[in-house]
């Protein structure tokens, strides 16, 4: 099979977006498939034996860490030549837009997925009055795809309930030999603890310092809990803010940390606090969990899909009157309260991860492209 990406966000940078791509190009390809990557500028020529197509592109203004990539001539001549079996456009944006119009103008079948809440962000920069215009965009887009594909089942059910058709779950998917318990590590401690003695609780979070993800919401936690530290890593767009609302308190700014380094801090904390409302999946929450560490997750958008409360971690509720911070506070007060409990927790979690190994989730992938290819073609909505 041959499988032409049009995707928003690639290599160098780092989220689970990225994660979900490499893996699954690297299974692709090792099951025999050929596959080309149209993404920004600054990514490798080549990956795992897929190639790469950078396109020029420039930052977002509000957000300098995405960039526009706009389609040229090129890309149409890359496509032409490669006559790919199917277009698989990841979150369609502007080069994504593009990789559309290619498609449907070419004659190739066409699949897209949805991974990042966008309207849900535009609260957080100060643009909620723009969201149903968002939707109408997305729906446009979205719906000149023969297949949208989900990471969670509410996605599946909001994007429907928006009017956007046949959409499908895509099966989540985590590296358990990479992420594990093995990992945990005094000298990974002691360097999340800023150099603090391990006598405290360490609370962990990993992922872009952004605003969508409500990172302030762990600052109460912070002051309920004065035997606990908290490790910030990862970097984005909100990080000064973020140094000054948690100035006075014990927290480290680590950066970006990769492979068994990342792997290391995951599964040295005592718990992972991921504040977030607006995930489509929250990958970073599956990667906790199969490294041990106990998670604590809002009971929104796909985080349900992973946490089960009580039974292999702790869901919050973010809707509350002092903006969730009180739920918050509770949840992680109940994961450190009880060892027994924690140590259960830590177990039942490994046990979840466990299930989700990203050969699976591709293998459901190529069923999907399968499937398509064998389908007539279908009358789009317009």
């Amino acid at each position: 099979m041959k499988i032409a990406f049009f995707t928003e966000t690639f290599l160098p940078k780092v989220d689970g977006i990225v994660t979900r791509l490499t893996k699954t190009v690297q299974n692709l390809v090792s099951l025999g498939d050929e596959v080309l990557i149209f993404c920004p500028e600054g990514a490798p020529q080549e990956y795992m034996g897929a190639r790469v197509v950078g396109v020029p592109a420039m930052p977002l203004p509000l957000y300098p860490e995405l960039k526009l990539a706009l389609p040229r001539p090129a890309v149409a001549e890359a496509l032409d030549q490669f006559q790919p079996d199917l277009v698989h456009v990841v979150n369609p944006a502007v080069l994504g837009l593009g990789g559309i119009w290619l498609a449907k103008t070419k004659g190739f079948p066409l699949v897209a997925s949805y991974h990042t809440h966008l309207p849900k962000y535009l609260e957080h920069y100060g643009m909620g009055m723009l969201e149903p215009l968002l939707w109408e965009l997305l729906k446009a887009a979205h719906n000149q795809a023969r297949l949208n594909l989900c990471t969670s089942t509410a996605m599946v059910q909001e994007l429907s309930e928006k009017g956007i058709h046949h959409t499908d779950l895509w099966q989540r998917g985590v590296d358990t030999e990479l992420f594990r318990p093995e990992l945990r590590r005094s000298a990974t401690r002691e360097r999340l603890l800023g150099g603090h003695s391990e006598t405290g609780k360490l609370l962990l979070y990993i992922g872009r310092l952004s605003a969508e993800k409500q990172i302030e919401r762990i600052r109460p936690v912070l002051e309920a809990m004065p035997d606990a530290r908290l490790a910030l890593v990862g970097d984005g767009p909100h990080r000064q803010q973020l140094e000054r609302v948690f100035a006075g308190t014990p927290t480290t700014f680590v950066g970006y940390l990769a492979g068994e380094e990342l792997a290391s801090a995951y599964a040295s904390g005592d718990a992972f606090v991921f504040p977030s409302s607006t995930e489509t999946l929250g990958l970073v929450l599956l990667e906790a969990m199969a490294a041990g560490c106990p998670v604590v997750g809002a009971n929104r958008g796909g985080i349900p899909d992973i946490v089960t409360d009580g039974v292999n971690g702790c869901l919050y509720d973010p809707d509350g009157a002092d903006g969730g911070a009180g739920s918050l506070t509770a949840a992680v007060a109940r994961l450190l309260g009880n060892p027994a409990e924690r140590a259960a927790l830590r177990q039942a979690a490994r046990s979840e991860a466990e299930r989700w190994g990203w050969g699976a989730a591709t293998q459901q992938l190529r069923g999907f492209y399968t499937d398509l290819l064998g389908q007539p073609h279908l009358q789009l909505a317009a």
